[in-house]
């Protein structure tokens, strides 16, 4: 815990430098400090990003980031130094039990990040897309080898950056550190609604409310946080400037889509508030410098995606004429496509190209658990919130992030309608609805009281999920322990071995004792199942084998029908 939190103090360093130094090339203004770090983590993306398209993200990269992160530092010393002053007096002039909350909920996010990580997709590929990242790069045909490995996330790009793997093995905590920027920008938000009343404040001042629900999910780098956090910012700006957008809110709306479209594809409705923005105000904004952002997060885009799988838009099988002999082989991206979609509807593919849309849907309306409820609550809302906003927020900026939150279920009914993907609407709309009810200072102050309270327990005292989920690997709720105190918990939840085997010319490492599918674990490089293996070769003839005898040369899909 206490490792962890230093790291975070040098990542906060330097992601307000790099901050810093973006917004002066950008011209955005910006003076809040959770706004900078944020500008710096995607600063740092984007190098890192470029980075890894020659060569691993590992100690060379550090010592290049250090450097500049110094002469930046002592370049701007003054005014940087103005920006931590801002920030501590802010806090000194915030509500004193807001003040005492924001304490208490940043110890116990440091805590939990320090426990055993719950997301079992961190075991099938957030460990592994890191690892990669950290000892090679971006590899060729990466995704042949495990079609997971084909996602890497801008996410897991940033994580590699700032996992420091080549002084010490468990920093995999960053989507704690964004939690806490999404809290201390929440509450800053509260304190302004108990002096302005401004609406908007309430329901972006809520957040930390979430928490109850988020905490599981911070102790490994799950890409979805961030898309929370940066919605929550994005409707702040959009809601409170929507009459009067000049081209610095433009733009860092803009930044902030881009960055949560980098991280996560199924973000892509967000995309349509900069759009429409665009679209109101073409003659007063100035759009060179983000027009010339948008290009560079693009071309990174489609070259770590032609890298990594051979397809410039993975999962979108479409080639553009272009062809790899890495390529991942098109019945294993639409395998891929295909398994992503039905998991959304818990159906295999046969039930679903059987059953007509009508129970497709009241099928995936009433699966079990924690499914079904969010599924429930996000209809709900679609039906609701247009009564709610027409009867007390009848303004345009409400119906245009309404329109948002609808065109995003759309596109996932059409991709996979998991309700992860969607909980960021969800925890826009389900505030506002409760802002109406919840308004009182005293009544918000007891409720973030009690649920922190709530989030205490759930960091040290184990829970069994058993009623929400039915999901074996996460039965059981992450809980801090007090001899992480000073070193936080591995990276990973399983003790397992590997063994070395061969397959032609690939050897690979194959965990012995992790009994999910997908599962790799913290296994050493190349690391897949040996079932996963068969499993292919058997239903779609193919194999991974290496494109020659050097890891970073990447790896192709052999067609074995040909023997």
């Amino acid at each position: 815990m206490i490792l962890l939190l230093l790291s975070w103090v040098y990542i906060l360093f330097t992601t307000i430098n790099l901050g810093f130094f973006l917004d002066k090339i950008l011209k955005l203004k910006v003076q809040n400090l959770t706004f900078l770090s944020i500008l710096g983590l995607f600063s740092t993306t984007i190098m890192a990003s470029f980075w890894a398209i020659f060569g691993r993200i590992n100690f060379e990269f550090h010592l290049a980031l250090l450097f500049l992160n110094f002469a930046l530092f002592l370049s701007n010393k003054k005014a940087i130094i103005s920006i931590y002053k801002n920030f501590f007096l802010e806090l000194k002039y915030l509500d004193k039990t807001l003040k005492i909350l924001l304490g208490l909920i940043a110890l116990l996010i440091v805590a939990q990040c320090a426990s055993i990580p719950f997301i079992i997709d961190n075991e099938s590929y957030y460990i592994q897309t890191i690892k990669w990242m950290n000892e090679y790069g971006f590899v060729k045909g990466l995704g042949n080898l495990h079609i997971y490995l084909g996602q890497t996330s801008g996410w897991h790009v940033l994580q590699s950056a700032f996992n420091f793997s080549f002084i010490y093995p468990n920093f995999n905590d960053l989507s704690g550190f964004c939690l806490l920027l999404g809290n201390i920008f929440s509450i800053q938000k509260l304190d302004n609604y108990f002096k302005t009343k401004n609406k908007t404040d309430l329901i972006i001042g809520l957040f930390p409310l979430s928490n109850i629900l988020l905490f599981q999910f911070i102790s490994a780098p799950s890409p979805d946080l961030p898309i929370y956090v940066f919605t929550f910012i994005i409707c702040s700006l959009f809601l409170d400037n929507y009459r009067k957008i000049n081209s610095e809110t433009f733009n860092w709306i803009s930044i902030l889509v881009l960055f949560s479209l980098y991280i996560k594809t199924t973000s892509i409705a967000l995309s349509l508030i900069p759009i429409l923005i665009l679209f109101q105000n073409y003659k007063n904004l100035k759009i060179y410098k983000i027009t010339s952002l948008a290009l560079v997060i693009l071309f990174l885009f489609i070259v770590k995606n032609l890298i990594i799988t051979g397809y410039p838009l993975f999962p979108i099988t479409k080639n553009f004429g272009l062809t790899f002999d890495y390529q991942i082989p098109e019945k294993i991206a639409t395998y891929y496509y295909d398994l992503t979609k039905h998991f959304g509807y818990s159906l295999s593919k046969s039930k679903f190209q059987e059953m007509s849309f009508p129970e497709i849907f009241m099928h995936w309306l009433n699966l079990p658990k924690l499914h079904g409820f969010f599924n429930k609550i996000s209809i709900v809302l679609i039906v609701l919130s247009p009564i709610i906003i027409y009867k007390f927020y009848n303004k345009t900026k409400f119906w245009v992030f309404y329109a948002v939150m609808v065109l995003q279920f759309i596109l996932l009914f059409m991709s996979s309608p998991q309700y992860r993907f969607v909980m960021n609407f969800i925890l826009i709309f389900s505030f506002l609805l409760l802002s109406l009810i919840l308004n009182k200072k005293q009544i918000i102050l007891i409720s973030l009281s009690a649920f922190t309270l709530l989030l205490t327990i759930l960091v040290f005292i184990p829970l069994n999920f058993s009623l929400l989920t039915k999901n074996k690997h996460t039965l059981e709720s992450s809980n801090f322990s007090f001899k992480n105190f000073v070193f936080p918990y591995t990276d990973t939840k399983y003790d397992t071995a590997f063994e070395l085997l061969k397959n032609e010319n690939l050897y690979y490492y194959n965990p012995t004792n992790i009994d999910f599918f997908w599962g790799t674990g913290d296994g050493p490089l190349p690391c897949v199942r040996k079932k996963q293996l068969d499993y292919f070769e058997k239903k779609y003839q193919v194999k991974p084998q290496m494109r020659s005898d050097t890891i970073k040369d990447g790896f192709y899909a052999k067609d074995t029908s040909k023997r």
